[in-house]
């Protein structure tokens, strides 16, 4: 595949506010999270069937989840992480009090592609512990996100998550970008 420079962010024009919309931010802060709670539970769901195919030693059925919880990556997980290097990202890695987080959260998605690179070239038992490894890493990350990272944007008097996150399924979930006119895509980014 391509090249994913974890880090290289292109600017967050509109994401400054002058006129914070705290409520606004506060709702976009929980689509965020409700957004994050149902990738990780659908990349649960993938990874057990992975799993319960290993257990019973139906090497069909597990290539068969494998493939589909890389997929689903691919399509899910990815352009998320993409979309939050560029819209979350970039603006709070330009505060110094949240720089060395940033920073660590890029670590992370890198450690996600390359986790997910090695899943790719497994099967059987291998592909079921190292496809537990990425889920158990992803909950780890989305926790940070959750708790560290969103509400450090939110607590910002001048930035402004409610733009930063308009109209991005990638971001919030399908219906939070229904109707907003406002769409982005990723899926011209390419990864390793």
């Amino acid at each position: 595949m391509g090249t994913y420079a974890a880090g290289a962010i292109e600017g967050n024009a509109g994401m400054v506010n002058e006129s914070k919309d705290a409520t606004g931010d506060r709702h976009a802060q929980a689509a965020v999270e409700q957004h994050h709670a149902q990738m990780l539970q659908r990349m649960k769901h993938l990874t057990d069937l992975l799993a319960g195919a290993v257990q019973e030693r139906d090497a069909s059925a597990a290539h068969d989840a494998k493939n589909t919880l890389v997929e689903w990556c691919e399509n899910e997980l990815l352009p998320h992480a993409l979309a939050e290097e560029k819209f979350l990202y970039a603006m709070a890695r330009e505060r110094p009090e949240a720089s060395m987080l940033v920073t660590g959260m890029l670590v992370e998605h890198r450690t996600i592609v390359n986790t997910l690179e090695e899943l790719r070239s497994l099967s059987d038992v291998r592909a079921a512990a190292v496809a537990t490894a990425l889920e158990r890493l992803f909950a780890l990350h989305l926790e940070k996100e959750n708790q560290l990272l969103l509400p450090f944007i939110v607590e910002q008097p001048d930035l402004s998550l409610v733009a930063a996150v308009q109209g991005l399924h990638e971001l919030t979930g399908e219906l939070q970008a229904e109707g907003s006119g406002h769409s982005h895509t990723t899926t011209e980014t390419r990864l390793d």
